[in-house]
């Protein structure tokens, strides 16, 4: 039920030639293509003066409000100054400045900054370094990875082959490696009367059964810490990270922690890694990490990691990866700017009060008929919906329930786009109180109109 101008110029102009991410483009003959012309703060204005609040903010990139302020001038500073550079035996203040903060506020013993374009490439590298790193140390026989069901790190080749959602990876099977899954933590599975922690254990004991058969081959186990996001936004506890570090550490595998979606403060802390006292071996960073202005990734490393490429050229143990854009200082500067706000404003307080009213209002549907969970971390926020609540049925995927309340949602201003039946809320830092009820109103008379 298309409610905007059939006639939009921009629209006609876009579907005669255009090719839009992860989505099946026949269903614009129905679903509204929605033609943005400019942001303010928690919300996006399209070409023809309608507002929609950034509930997911805009694929989880956005922090600190569209068309930031104080981020706009660190990129039109830096791009007086230089646009970009090789990076390969060239360098520059704002990728060193960078590199500076994140050793700084990521958890201890990561010192060492890989610069990449986005979450995939960020992925693709750790699990490349990961591998040559057991190659340099001797151990070629280390070409495996663990990686969690239901899991989701990204759609390049090498992402995908440690990703667990049917939907992406199915069609591209016989292009990827085959990962060792091993069952997610996800509390969702609790056994009737299993708490979060024991649900954490359980799965811990099933990890190390695995890592007893096969670590002599794997080279890490790749988990996205607490959230499992893009997988259905799968919640689990922190004694799992706490766990798996202790087994990655008894059976001489790397932890490669992928806090794309989770970093920079979306989980209550900084990192998630935190909430559970551990340090991965990789940590890969993205999305957030501009502030949603501009494509950037970080993989950091440790020392020891560093030091086992390190030697003379014809020793052949240089990490030979690139990426043209690797490093660029428009990127880097307002990534600078983004580590500066969480400096110099009380982001994670202000969020903890933004996260606790939203638990508030969320809180209701759990006794909603077609409601099989509420869940929450952090500003992460999940409602799952079933066709039947006592056995957890879902609705058939063709009935695209969910759709229905991402239509509602652009009727009434707001952008809810749902994984599947699973409404989630995953708002920019800078979103009020008022728009939070304003978000979860909407979802509600939504969720409502798609079980009718």
């Amino acid at each position: 039920m298309n409610t905007f101008p059939a006639g939009d110029a921009l629209v006609r102009r876009d579907l005669s030639l255009l090719w839009h991410p992860c989505t099946q483009m026949y269903d614009h003959r129905t679903v509204p293509m929605v033609p943005i012309a400019r942001g303010e703060g928690a919300w996006l204005i399209d070409t023809n003066g309608r507002r929609y609040l950034d509930g997911i903010s805009s694929w989880w990139t956005n922090l600190f409000g569209h068309a930031n302020p104080r981020l706009a001038a660190a990129l039109a500073e830096q791009a007086h100054t230089l646009e970009h550079v090789i990076f390969a035996g060239f360098t520059h203040e704002p990728g060193v400045a960078l590199a500076e903060e994140l050793v700084r506020v990521t958890p201890p013993g990561l010192n060492r900054v890989f610069y990449a374009d986005n979450g995939s490439a960020a992925i693709e590298v750790a699990l490349k370094m990961s591998f040559h790193y057991w190659l340099n140390q001797g151990h070629g026989e280390k070409t495996r990875f663990i990686a969690l069901t239901g899991s989701y790190h990204g759609e390049t080749l090498g992402a995908l082959s440690v990703s667990d959602v049917a939907l992406y990876r199915k069609t591209y099977a016989p292009l990827l490696l085959t990962p060792i899954l091993a069952p997610s933590a996800d509390t969702y599975e609790a056994l009737p009367g299993e708490s979060a922690s024991e649900v954490a254990q359980r799965r811990l004991d099933e990890l190390r059964h695995l890592l007893e058969a096969h670590a002599h081959e794997v080279c890490a186990v790749i988990v996205e810490p607490l959230v499992q996001c893009a997988g259905g936004m799968r919640m689990y506890h922190p004694d799992y990270l706490a766990g798996l570090r202790r087994l990655c550490d008894e059976y001489h595998v790397h932890f490669i922690a992928d806090e794309i979606a989770v970093g920079f403060g979306r989980t209550g802390t900084l990192f998630a890694c935190e909430q559970a006292s551990v340090s991965p071996d990789f940590m890969c960073l993205s999305k957030g990490l501009t502030g949603g202005f501009l494509p950037l990734s970080a993989v950091l490393t440790t020392a020891n990691v560093y030091e086992a490429f390190y030697a003379e050229y014809s020793a052949g143990k240089a990490f030979l990866h690139s990426h043209s854009y690797t490093g660029n200082p428009l990127a880097c500067r307002v990534a600078l700017e983004t580590m500066r706000i969480f400096r110099d404003e009380p982001v994670l307080e202000r969020n903890r009060v933004l996260a606790a009213h939203l638990a508030k209002r969320l809180a209701p549907l759990r006794d909603h008929p077609h409601v099989a969970d509420v869940r929450q971390t952090g500003m992460i926020g999940a409602v799952e919906l079933v066709a039947d609540k006592a056995t957890r049925t879902p609705f058939p995927s063709s009935e695209r329930r969910g759709l229905r309340v991402y239509l509602h949602g652009l009727e009434h201003e707001a952008l809810l786009r749902p994984l599947g039946d699973i409404i989630y809320f995953m708002p920019p830092y800078v979103v009020s109180t008022d728009e939070i009820d304003h978000l979860v109103d909407t979802a509600i008379a939504g969720i409502e109109r798609a079980v009718a």
